[in-house]
């Protein structure tokens, strides 16, 4: 049986014994009917790993005797961040969880002209939630030990404007700019316009702001495609994708 991996927010120490969140519980006690002597693996955000065995498993408790802490040696080396347009349902969800597995360290929902999703303060503070959460599941299932941060919704003018990273990309299928030919970066932002484009106004907003147009290839990209792809091609050309 493959060992669960499972995120616990919460300190973990070598030696300690530790309750475990309800979450998880539910995981472990119901759904995967573990036992004391199991094995698992934790995971807090902190760029470690846990090996833990399992001491106690009831219905409602599960009690963990934390062993050894590693590096994970997975953690991408070139911070990405994503200035994502909202798209509807499911779109969305699949940007961020794609997203996380190529690599990102963290993405802004934004409001953009052509944005078609509108959300109330009750509705975006449950959406942001849903959605670190679809971030968490996609770093138990890759093996990572960060979890990116999903950052509350922003209007594109304020985040092409404050967002702070070493090169800003903007995905504009009229440009022709060749990526390989630029510098490497430390870090990167990227804007990924919504299902309608983005406007010539907020382009040209974006360049004003230091960011570069370019596009990874003749096709135009959906919008939950735009993200994976272009971090694909960022990670080959100047992070570990490749270098296995």
């Amino acid at each position: 049986m493959r060992i669960p991996r499972c995120y616990e927010p919460q300190p973990l120490v070598p030696g300690d014994n530790l309750l475990l969140g309800d979450g998880n519980v539910q995981h472990l006690a119901r759904t995967l009917r573990m036992r004391p002597g199991d094995k698992v693996l934790l995971f807090n955000g902190d760029g470690r790993e846990y090996d833990a065995v399992l001491v106690e498993v009831e219905k409602r408790r599960v009690l963990a005797q934390i062993d050894d802490a590693r590096e994970s040696g997975r953690e991408p080396v070139l911070p990405v961040h994503i200035g994502q347009c909202l798209s509807r349902g499911e779109r969305m969800d699949y940007a961020v969880q794609k997203a996380t597995e190529m690599g990102m360290m963290q993405m802004t929902p934004l409001f953009s002209e052509r944005c078609e999703v509108r959300l109330n303060s009750e509705r975006q503070d449950k959406r942001v939630r849903h959605w670190q959460q679809v971030a968490i599941s996609a770093c138990e299932q890759s093996l990572r030990c960060s979890v990116p941060e999903i950052a509350e919704p922003a209007p594109l003018q304020d985040w092409v404007r404050t967002v702070d990273a070493d090169l800003k990309l903007v995905l504009h299928h009229h440009s022709a700019v060749p990526l390989g030919t630029l510098p490497r970066p430390d870090s990167v932002a990227l804007l990924i316009g919504p299902e309608g484009g983005l406007s010539e106004t907020e382009v040209e907003m974006a360049v004003a702001a230091g960011f570069q147009p370019v596009r990874f290839g003749p096709r135009v990209l959906r919008t939950e495609t735009a993200p994976v792809a272009a971090q694909a091609i960022l990670q080959y050309l100047w992070g570990d994708l490749g270098n296995a």
